[in-house]
């Protein structure tokens, strides 16, 4: 299967999530917007499918026929067919209800820095991001983080679902990079007290592909038009 992935060419934001699942199993696929015309071919199929089953936005991966929106539904899609999920029911399910709630914690990263509305610029809501921002660097990242901390603490592995790597483990890593960039200074206060969520992340980055990929070229770098942004005063 040579799989496309639709999304925008500039920033990492939801489909970076995606990316590193087609990294880490070696399938062949194509970054379409970051081709010559490759926008104009992306908006042609959203706008082609618009009696059908159009998704909503990017990112959406093409299949064969299939076009998969959303990116815990494209990760409950590849995981299987990658090698990143067991194949049995329960795991399958466990492993998209922890995706979920890691798209929940991207969520309310973008909210720090867009809190009111995202039609605004930062700058239009610079008031809003302080106070939403510091609710979620005292509140909320010590309890994502913390879920996880506990997940890892119970099974006793090295990664969440079992002994093999799954796209979860790459999405927490994808997490704990952003947050990084976005919030230095708490990340380097909290990450002492969850030892192994930082641990798996180093042990994912390390995995030959990955180190590869997250060295190359096709690893957009953080920037401040994506979900992670830096602003310092929203880090104080």
């Amino acid at each position: 299967m040579r799989y496309e992935l639709y999304y925008w060419p500039s920033i990492q934001g939801r489909g970076e999530f995606v990316r590193l699942a087609l990294e880490e199993a070696g399938a062949e696929y194509v970054d379409v917007a970051r081709t010559p015309r490759g926008m104009k071919a992306m908006t042609r199929l959203m706008e082609r499918r618009a009696a059908g089953q159009p998704p909503f936005a990017p990112p959406f991966l093409k299949a064969g026929k299939l076009v998969i929106a959303q990116t815990a539904n494209i990760l409950f899609y590849l995981g299987p067919r990658l090698g990143l999920v067991s194949e049995p029911e329960p795991a399958r399910l466990w492993a998209h209800q922890l995706q979920l709630t890691i798209a929940d914690w991207v969520a309310e990263a973008h909210d720090t820095h867009h809190p009111i509305a995202g039609s605004l610029y930062y700058e239009q809501q610079k008031a809003a991001a302080r106070r939403r921002a510091a609710d979620f660097r005292s509140n909320r990242v010590p309890k994502y983080l913390g879920y996880f901390e506990r997940i890892l603490k119970s099974k006793g592995s090295e990664f969440l679902m079992d002994k093999r790597v799954s796209y979860v483990d790459l999405s927490l890593f994808q997490m704990i990079e952003g947050l990084r960039y976005a919030f230095p200074r708490t990340m380097a206060r909290l990450e002492a007290k969850h030892p192994r969520s930082v641990e798996l992340h180093d042990r994912v980055a390390a995995r030959p592909r990955l180190a590869n990929y997250l060295s190359s070229p096709r690893r957009v770098r953080f920037n401040e038009d994506g979900i992670f942004r830096h602003y310092r005063e929203l880090d104080s």
